[in-house]
């Protein structure tokens, strides 16, 4: 039992660490410069010469394998990005790549001597730079944002009817769900038992009811408790030679939009020590740098009504922070140093920024996220809760952020309210899995993709693909 706990501490301590927190001076030295081959080498020398504390060495080896990831991620040269970015707009040198990266918008690493770009630099940089943005658009049009026009419509009808109703829940929807995860044929060896945890909805929410598992590609699974903060359920399945290992799970359930109206009856009380903890630093995402002092200031200022602070680092973050395509979470060090560092970034990253300005403020914030089940697109999505009082613990979508709409409250509808379409399968992030998890998971902080092993290690996102199908039909709301 002992060795089941420390097993489990051990895997809690991944999640959270991404690398060693005393790492020598000399190995700490080629990272910094870049040179993964020779820091491999010298953790595995270092790892095998030295009596460590397991999770110190585990530790260490898990930024061994940090350095594959990033180098999965940033796979790109030169030549292949300016070959990239013709295809769009003619006319890029060497030296505009320079002049890009430099201003952060073109995402570059030097690794092992050798300059590589993120595989997603070429697209994100259209993304991220407005002056290109706006040649781009002008070359080919506008193009239609369909999520934007989505939201557009049904924020007013969410609006209009709760006000009505004089409920919070409304806007009743049913969705069916199959869930499918396929490791690649001999990703492993065949009489192998391959383990996979595929995401499964919370049912602690209101907004989520009436969830119903109709099947399971397994006879056999197991559907982590409701209290599991990543919630999970989990199958086995022997390999065979030549041939996919599949997993899937279909489940339907009854969704609600949420309507709060915060900002015109609602109050950011004191903390108190229920919500102490969420006002906290929590290392190593959330850290209450100098950069984030800074920044505070700039976009608080003399302000003291604490919804108002939500409100206005809300506007920042819109304003400021595009959105982007995203490196791998688990090769971030800091994920809300990186977004203030570059500028740019996917729901999550956008979100542990506005967290860590909000609990620097006082607010109490805490993560989100699932999936984004929006008939017009279906995605992987991040979001996050502040508490106001009186409704309690509130949704704010950061990612989704101000809707172009003259109203007050559809225009700010994603600071405490939410629609239907947010699968809520985390109220947490970089916890443990149920069943544990023997091995670092591939996600470090979220949980939406599904993880997998088997006896010889972790199976990386290359190893195996994943598909979301939804199905929608009108809850019995919208049915009179």
């Amino acid at each position: 039992m002992k060795k089941i706990i420390s097993k489990i501490l051990l895997v809690m301590f991944m999640t959270t660490m991404i690398s060693a927190q005393n790492i020598p001076e000399e190995i700490q030295k080629a990272i910094d410069s870049g040179e993964y081959t020779r820091a491999q080498k010298m953790i595995s020398e270092y790892v095998s010469d030295n009596k460590l504390p397991d999770s110190e060495k585990e530790a260490l080896l898990f930024e061994s394998e940090r350095f594959e990831r990033i180098k999965k991620d940033f796979t790109k040269t030169s030549l292949q990005i300016l070959a990239e970015l013709e295809k769009i707009l003619s006319g890029f040198s060497i030296d505009d790549l320079e002049k890009y990266e430099k201003e952060k918008s073109l995402e570059m690493i030097i690794i092992d001597g050798e300059k590589r770009y993120f595989k997603n630099a070429a697209t994100n940089l259209f993304r991220i730079n407005k002056e290109l943005k706006k040649l781009k658009d002008e070359k080919f049009g506008l193009v239609t944002d369909r999520l934007a026009d989505f939201k557009k419509a049904i924020v007013p009808v969410i609006v209009i009817e709760s006000i009505a109703a004089q409920k919070k829940l409304v806007y009743e929807k049913n969705l069916k769900i199959n869930y499918t995860l396929t490791v690649k044929p001999n990703a492993v060896p065949a009489g192998e038992i391959v383990k996979c945890w595929l995401p499964y909805p919370k049912e602690n929410h209101p907004r989520q009811q009436r969830l119903k598992l109709i099947s399971t590609s397994e006879e056999k699974y197991i559907v982590a408790p409701d209290s599991v903060l990543q919630r999970t359920i989990y199958m086995e399945k022997k390999a065979e030679k030549d041939s996919a290992t599949k997993f899937s799970v279909e489940y339907e359930l009854t969704a609600f939009a949420e309507y709060n109206d915060i900002f015109s009856k609602g109050i950011i009380p004191q903390v108190d020590a229920k919500l102490s903890e969420y006002v906290k630093e929590r290392p190593p995402h959330i850290v209450f740098t100098d950069e984030i002092k800074t920044l505070s200031q700039k976009i608080i200022g003399n302000e003291t009504n604490q919804l108002e602070k939500v409100k206005k680092i809300f506007i920042w973050i819109h304003d400021n922070i595009p959105w982007a395509s995203a490196l791998e979470y688990s090769t971030i060090p800091n994920i809300s140093k990186y977004c203030l560092e570059n500028l740019h970034g996917d729901c999550g990253i956008k979100t542990l920024l506005f967290m860590t300005l909000c609990r620097y403020n006082g607010i109490p914030a805490k993560w989100q996220s699932g999936w984004m089940l929006h008939p017009v697109e279906v995605n992987l999505h991040d979001w996050c809760e502040i508490y106001v009082e009186p409704f309690g613990w509130v949704p704010v979508d950061q990612s989704f952020g101000l809707i172009d709409l003259k109203n007050e409250k559809e225009k700010y509808f994603y600071i405490g309210n939410t629609d239907s379409y947010h699968l809520i399968v985390n109220d947490d992030y970089s916890q443990p899995l149920f069943p544990v998890k023997i091995f670092p998971r591939s996600e470090t902080v979220d949980f939406q993709r599904g993880e997998v092993e088997w006896n010889g290690g972790n199976l990386y996102f290359d190893k195996w693909n994943y598909d979301m199908i939804v199905s929608y039909s009108k809850g019995k709301e919208n049915e009179k």
